[in-house]
């Protein structure tokens, strides 16, 4: 017998009206819960693994880092909480940015455990707006990542997917896609087969496809797949780390991150590379950009920079912006989620957020399409 599920009611999470398709749909075969800590640097050395890098573990060694981070937690700077449960994986992070900063409709597809991980991911993405209509509640755990962030600020992910819900190839569906304009996508060999049948039925949708590289642990480890993906030429705006830029060409000569940039846009129709406290660099065509980081002198957790930022840059798009202000865009949005422990932008970070974009001359949603965090 297979594994039962049924897709979640959006009417009643969302209180109705989920006719019109989502702008942006994000494809996250597997709903995932992030439990994020701040640790002492000792830590970090005592789990399997490079710092700085996320690739996925298995359920006994989550347990065992779950059980010993207690020890380890460090005093919040800011008085916040030093441990947070939330919603979590890349693509909803996007997702969720979108809808609740920009007013952008989103929808995410994929699969969630009927457990209490579950409940929370379906809560937290529910109260952003976010059309839930294409995740399937199935029996089973949901996924789990221990997201652990250093006194520098920088994070240290290890998800644990191996016994977890996740949607398969086979349960996707035309209806899932059509109507959307853009299809969210985060690399990662164990979806390999999911991603490529999903950017087939875009393709056949006429939906654009961006790409986030996830992590150079990733890229090292699994870089032959990624390689052929990205020469498939199915991908239409990519994004990569600096750290995973140079894993992507580290068989070159010169594989820094300008290198990186020239293959990716060789391929994509938008090429982007962030840069941390540097900024970003990106091409569109024969354009190439390169602007500052915004927020980085009081960054507390970079978890979540990088989905922000790509939030931000397809906002932009989505807006019809130039690629500079598409940079722009993301460089504030990616900051506003540094300011605090997390994944998820703060209410008072999303003010500053726009505060920023309005110096600028940015575009800033209207009142009233967006619904930032209470």
């Amino acid at each position: 017998m297979g594994v039962e599920f049924h897709p979640i009611n959006n009417d009643e999470i969302n209180g109705g009206d989920a006719a019109a398709a989502p702008v942006i749909m994000g494809l996250q075969p597997s709903a995932l819960v992030d439990h994020v800590a701040r640790v002492d640097l000792s830590f970090l050395s005592q789990i399997h693994g490079e710092p700085g890098g996320s690739f996925p573990v298995e359920d006994e060694e989550l347990k065992i880092i779950l059980s010993e981070v207690n020890a380890h937690i460090t005093a919040a700077l800011d008085n916040a909480s030093s441990l947070k449960t939330i919603a979590g994986g890349s693509v909803a992070n996007t997702i969720r940015g979108l809808a609740a900063g920009f007013g952008v409709t989103c929808g995410i597809i994929g699969a969630c455990g009927n457990d209490e991980q579950g409940n929370l991911f379906i809560d937290n993405m529910s109260s952003y707006k976010v059309d839930l209509s294409r995740l399937r509640l199935k029996n089973g755990p949901t996924a789990q990542c221990m997201c652990l962030v250093d006194e520098l600020g920088n994070r240290t992910m290890r998800p644990c997917l191996s016994s977890s819900v996740k949607i398969q190839a086979n349960e996707l569906t035309r209806e899932d896609f059509i109507g959307s304009k853009w299809l969210v996508l985060r690399y990662g060999v164990q979806n390999l087969e999911v991603i490529h049948a999903a950017i087939m039925i875009a393709k056949q949708e006429g939906i654009s496809v961006s790409l986030d590289l996830a992590s150079f642990e990733m890229v090292r480890k699994f870089r032959s797949p990624l390689l052929q993906l990205l020469e498939s030429g199915s991908i239409d705006l990519c994004f990569a780390n600096e750290d995973e830029a140079t894993e992507l060409l580290r068989s070159e000569d010169y594989a820094g991150p300008e290198a990186a940039l020239e293959f990716l846009a060789e391929h994509c129709q938008w090429a982007v590379v962030t840069l941390g406290p540097k900024g970003c660099i990106a091409k569109h065509g024969q354009e190439v950009v390169r602007v500052p980081a915004i927020g980085e002198a009081n960054a507390i957790d970079a978890t979540g920079a990088g989905d922000l930022f790509a939030c931000g840059f397809l906002y932009g798009l989505v807006k019809g912006l130039s690629l500079e202000e598409c940079c722009r865009v993301g460089s504030c949005s990616g900051g506003s989620v540094t300011r605090s422990l997390g994944g998820e932008v703060t209410l008072e970070n999303w003010q500053w957020m726009y505060k920023q974009m309005q110096t600028k001359g940015l575009p800033i949603p209207e009142p009233g399409q967006f619904c930032p965090a209470k």
